[in-house]
Formats: C-alpha cells, structure tokens, sequence
C-alpha cells in the first residue's frame, strides 16, 4: 500500500474538534441542563435561609448540613433506609433469578406471561402504591378479607399502621415494581449464554446444580452487577412507594432519606428547604459512595469487558 493510500485511510471518519464538538453539543447541553445546573442550584440552596414561603431570605452557611446531621430522626431515618434498600435489592435479585429461569424455557402462553410480568414496571408507581393500599386498608382491604375467609385471622391486620408491620408492608410493593426490569435483565443474560457452553458441562458429567454453579452464574455475573446497581439507584431514590404508604403515619418512624428530606421542607415542623437542600446533597453522596464501594468490590472493569 502507498503513503498516499495509508494517509487516506487514517482520515477516514476522522472530524475536526469544531465538528466533533458541533455533533456533541445537544448532549453536553442536555447534561449541563437536566445534571449540572440543577446540582449546583442544590448546593446554593443548601447554604441558605428560607421563609415559609419558599423565598430565601439570606445565607446559612453550612449551618443546614450541621442540623440535618444533629436531627434527632436521623438515626432511624438511616436504619429504615439501610434495610430497604439491601432487603429490597437482595429478595428481588433472588426472586427475579428463579422467574427468569422458568420464562426462557419454552412452554405454552410463555408469551403471555412475560407480558403480564411486565406490568407493574409500566404502571404509574403512584396507582400502583395506592393499589397496594387499598389492599392493606384495616376494613375494607381484600387481603385482611381473604385472610379472614380462609380462617387465618379473626381479626383484621393494620399493615399500615402497625409499627411492626409498615416497612414490611413497604417492602412487599418495592420488590413487585422492582420484579419486571430484573426479570427481563437476567432473561437476557440467560439468552446470551452460548448453548455449547452448556452442552459440553453437560458431556463432561456435571450435574444441573453444577452446571448452574460453574457455568450459568459465572457468565451471569454482567448481567447481575447491571442489576443489582440499577437497582440500587431506583429503590434508594423510590419515593413514591414509601410516601404513599407511609403518609398517614406521623413523624419519621418509617421514613427513608428520599421522604425524609421531603418532609424537611413541606411537612415537618421545620418547613426548612435549607435543611432539605442539605439532606438532598448527603442523599447524593451517600448513593454515590454505596455504588463505587459495590464496584470496587465486584470489579466492575473485569465483570463488563
């Protein structure tokens, strides 16, 4: 090949900075609109004083981070957030493992299913988590209905109003809107496994349970860590589900540090959107530092190349 010819075939899809940043420019804005600036306007808010009204009133300096951290709830507000998110995260994984197993394998109306699975995911989070209260509801739930019709209980159970009962009752609805997306990424996942992987464990002797172990989970690893970060993210920040079936109960008892941070600025004694806007920044930082120390520990470089 010529020196002309090489020249030329390193130009080609080659594009000036001017070009590559005119081609780049609806995505830096999208970020610099939607990430940037709201994440600054969080910090600024963070530092300053607020009327009931919403209207600033002047700069508290890092007085705000200093009362979030010496709130009196904030101890249970971590716990409460603590195991939401691990027992949410680890039963949806677990349960979303064995759905998908049985959807890849091919039986009549398998379709159908994986439709069906897929709705509680497009449904609204909001009518879903109302749904799940009328379901709970101490008179007129259809699960203290059916429970008493079968003889289980006499009386009727308060899920939502039970402290005993109430992250519990929360927990159940996170794991159902969470089931659909994890199902259908191990489904894919369990599809791109090659299928003479699996013929020569099995001419090699090994047993399902060995092929499961040694092969099929192993090559599931991408697809797990995709998951579980997702789903960290999603149910760390789910708002919906825990307001809504948490709104009748007073103080912070059941509260996360997504609704927790809400009520700092609208429901709370405090009405201090200050004290929220501080909240908010340790909400980020704290999901961030969860998700690197998951990656770290996964190695996420080795798991995805």
């Amino acid at each position: 090949m010529t020196t002309r010819g090489r020249r030329r075939r390193r130009q080609v899809g080659q594009v000036s900075s001017a070009q590559a940043w005119l081609w780049l420019a609806p995505a830096t804005a999208l970020i610099l609109g939607i990430v940037l600036f709201p994440a600054i306007m969080l910090v600024s808010a963070s530092r300053g004083e607020y009327s009931i009204t919403g209207l600033r009133t002047g700069d508290a300096g890092w007085s705000n981070y200093t009362k979030v951290l010496d709130h009196p709830a904030l101890g249970v507000v971590l716990k409460n957030t603590l195991v939401w998110v691990v027992v949410v995260v680890a039963l949806t994984i677990v349960i979303s493992l064995a759905l998908a197993q049985l959807l890849v394998k091919d039986f009549p109306g398998r379709r159908f299913v994986r439709w069906a699975v897929i709705v509680p995911w497009a449904a609204s989070l909001v009518i879903t988590s109302q749904l799940f209260v009328l379901l709970y509801d101490y008179n007129y739930g259809m699960i203290n209905h059916l429970l008493r019709s079968v003889g289980i209980i006499d009386t009727s159970i308060d899920f939502l109003g039970d402290d005993r009962l109430t992250l519990a009752s929360m927990i159940v609805v996170g794991v159902f809107v969470s089931l659909p997306f994890t199902i259908f990424v191990f489904i894919a996942g369990l599809n791109a496994i090659p299928d003479d992987v699996m013929e020569a464990a099995t001419v090699d002797g090994a047993s399902p349970w060995q092929r499961y172990r040694h092969v099929t989970l192993p090559l599931l690893k991408p697809a797990l860590l995709v998951a579980s970060v997702l789903n960290v993210i999603y149910v760390f920040n789910s708002f919906p589900i825990v307001y809504t079936l948490n709104d009748r109960n007073p103080g912070y008892a059941h509260d996360t540090t997504i609704t927790f941070m809400y009520k700092l600025a609208f429901k709370s004694q405090e009405k201090d959107v200050g004290m929220s806007a501080a909240a908010g920044i340790f909400n980020v930082i704290l999901i961030l530092v969860v998700i690197a120390i998951y990656m770290k520990v996964v190695s996420w470089k080795e798991e995805t190349r």
